[in-house]
């Protein structure tokens, strides 16, 4: 018989999410520009205004910088526009940083307007949180005629639409799944069930669960205390 997989998610609302939207194994971490509309009066070139980072992942009490610059020569105001909590600013010539403070919500936008010459051009930011999976747990295997049951937990994990999970038999990958199509911004529990063909090759192998988050250039990986396939009654 071939491989097959079951894939199942519940979502948990967290209590303390203002945004709206001990654990098992190892853990390790791994570690832009608007619109052009014509050139404004007394300006040289397209006037034109940029944020960074546009997209950025942090875990949930962070402080996040954001860098508002522009090339207005005479600008007549910027602005930053957030339901997070400011914190200092600092600016120069074409430029002004701001400092967002405690940020918990799933996902914010973040808008910094410049005005040059009576124009106003915005451009938008998206600061979102990550939560490293509570616990990411193997079950022991269920042996049912020649086939086994492998069911890996990944428990209080967020975003689940960049979460990866994987089966490994020692180095060799056995399954994965990615979870991309997973849009809601709660907090979830994943389950993932897989059926490999019991075959000698696989007995007494340590087979693994791993758990990986890619934000935007910061990789959070998690993974399961191994468990071993024992032959029981398979017929080899």
């Amino acid at each position: 018989m071939g491989s097959l997989f079951l894939l199942s998610l519940l979502l948990l609302l967290v209590a303390d999410n203002p945004g709206g939207g001990s654990p098992r194994g190892r853990n390790s971490e791994e570690r832009v520009q608007g619109s052009s509309p014509p050139t404004p009066s007394g300006t040289s070139a397209p006037f034109w205004i940029g944020i960074s980072p546009e997209l950025v992942a942090v875990p949930p009490g962070s402080s996040v910088w954001l860098n508002c610059s522009n090339n207005c020569p005479l600008p007549e105001g910027s602005r930053l526009y957030t339901q997070l909590q400011r914190g200092k600013t600092l600016s120069g010539p074409g430029w002004v940083y701001y400092q967002l403070l405690n940020v918990r919500a799933w996902s914010s936008d973040v808008y910094c307007s410049v005005t040059c010459a009576g124009k106003t051009l915005t451009a938008t930011a998206r600061i979102n949180t990550y939560k490293r999976p509570h616990s990411v747990v193997l079950e022991p295997p269920v042996l049912e005629g020649n086939e086994y049951t492998l069911r890996c937990h990944v428990t209080h994990v967020f975003p689940v639409g960049l979460l990866v999970v994987t089966l490994r038999s020692g180095d060799k990958v056995i399954y994965s799944e990615s979870l991309e199509r997973y849009t809601d911004l709660h907090l979830a529990n994943v389950t993932l069930t897989h059926v490999l063909r019991a075959r000698p090759c696989n007995l007494w192998q340590p087979v693994t669960c791993h758990a990986r988050l890619s934000l935007d250039g910061l990789v959070v990986r998690s993974n399961s205390a191994p468990v071993m396939l024992t032959p029981g009654e398979v017929p080899l």
